[in-house]
């Protein structure tokens, strides 16, 4: 009889257990969508994916990572810009890895870090050679602030 009343409270206590687990995990995933969302979005306006996204966000980031290594000397302005940009690039496409990941993926797996990042590192750096080529070829222009401090 004892092992029976046993038996009966393991069993209510594991249900128990089990009902909290499934309540709590669809506000998780909730959580975890809703950061994804926003990874993403923010991933996006960062990413080189975006178009309208240099003159609002990528070029002022680049450019206050330039003049920030400029105090260390005036020449490091153009080339910490281009660096700037370049990271700016690469912070965007990986949140949006990390985002995306969040919302579409069902089941949790693991991750391969060093292959995201080189991914992401080849890709920024061929999208920041093709600017860079059409600045050479003067099909874009820098700002002046640029060019007069380099």
């Amino acid at each position: 009889m004892n092992d029976l009343a046993k038996i009966s409270q393991d069993f209510s206590s594991t249900s128990e257990e089990i009902e909290q687990s499934v309540s709590i995990k669809p506000r998780l995933k909730i959580w975890q969508q809703l950061r994804g969302g926003f990874f993403l979005v923010f991933g996006y306006l960062l990413s080189p994916l975006c178009w309208w996204n240099d003159l609002l966000f990528n070029l002022p980031i680049a450019y206050f990572f330039g003049y920030l290594c400029s105090f260390f000397s005036p020449k490091l302005l153009f080339p910490c810009t281009v660096i700037g940009y370049w990271l700016s690039n690469i912070i965007g496409i990986l949140l949006m890895q990390y985002g995306s990941v969040d919302i579409f993926q069902k089941e949790p797996k693991e991750r391969n870090l060093k292959k995201e990042l080189l991914n992401t590192l080849v890709s920024s750096t061929v999208y920041t050679l093709v600017i860079m080529f059409l600045i050479q070829l003067k099909i874009i222009d820098i700002p002046i602030a640029l060019i007069n401090n380099s």
